[in-house]
């Protein structure tokens, strides 16, 4: 008992307390002609009729239902290259792609503002060099476009590792039979590989729908480079600006735990389903 005291209290202090603090300010309100007051379940009510917060969330699902295939799909593409190629080549191309990752999230949303800039960045001026236009990333028909790549960038090569180590897993007795059954590369790829990491295909795309409806960083770095990104543009930087921008700490703290909320209904309702699936196949 006297070994885990010490990790119970630091949880206790660190995440039930502040849990604890934020859920009680969710459930009040605070005016100046009133003072902090009890309103119960209203800012929930509030928050799930909010068309600012439901416009942000709508924007979020759909930026998440195009690039997290498109991730996942890389990441799984550069995890069966890796796992085909030398052991030297595979160390360096893991160093590679696993480098954007290491970059710190508010770092590597300022560099690519800046490529992306029509002032400073390379990027815009491509067209130009054979007649074209320049390329406004920050208009309104690329700017999630502009973010997407750089949530890609940043998250491939981690969900990449993933997958990988997972097929360092398999055991390659299964290869040796398919290649005796006159399996081509590619059929052994999609045929047996893929099949045997479907867990860790899984348990990445889990973690990437919940990164994803937490989406905060890029957003509010780029928000400096595009002001069309407002106050509201996801839930996360909602809640955020609702607190600090606004001083409602009550309201926003009712607007997170209404997103932690979603984000476990839509992580259990994912675990189930596969889980589900699985049960069927077995």
């Amino acid at each position: 008992m006297l070994f885990v005291l010490p990790f119970f209290l630091v949880v206790v202090a660190f995440l039930v307390v502040p849990l604890g603090y934020a859920f009680w300010l969710s459930l009040s309100t605070k005016s100046l002609a009133l003072g902090t007051r009890f309103s119960g379940l209203g800012n929930y009510v509030r928050a799930f009729t909010d068309p600012v917060l439901l416009d942000g969330l709508l924007r979020v699902v759909l930026f998440g239902l195009v690039q997290i295939p498109i991730m996942l799909g890389i990441a799984l593409a550069g995890a069966l290259v890796l796992d085909a190629v030398t052991t030297k080549f595979a160390m360096a191309f893991r160093l590679i792609a696993f480098m954007p990752y290491a970059v710190p999230a508010v770092v590597g949303a300022l560099m690519w503002g800046f490529l992306y800039s029509r002032t400073f960045g390379p990027f815009a001026d491509l067209p130009t060099l054979v007649g074209g236009d320049p390329i406004d990333f920050f208009s309104v028909s690329l700017l999630l476009v502009s973010l997407g790549n750089i949530v890609t960038w940043a998250w491939t090569g981690y969900n990449m590792i993933i997958l990988y180590s997972a097929l360092q897993g398999v055991p390659r007795e299964l290869y040796e039979a398919a290649v005796i059954d006159g399996a081509t590369p590619v059929q052994i790829a999609l045929r047996v590989k893929v099949p045997a990491i479907k867990q860790a295909i899984s348990l990445a795309a889990i973690f990437t729908v919940i990164g994803t409806m937490q989406f905060f960083t890029e957003p509010q770095i780029m928000a400096r480079f595009a002001p069309q990104i407002s106050a509201g543009y996801t839930p996360n930087l909602y809640a955020y600006n609702q607190a600090f921008a606004y001083s409602d700490f009550h309201y926003s703290a009712a607007v997170s735990f209404a997103l932690g909320f979603l984000v476990f209904v839509v992580a259990y309702a994912f675990v189930f389903v596969n889980n589900r699936r699985r049960g069927k196949r077995a």
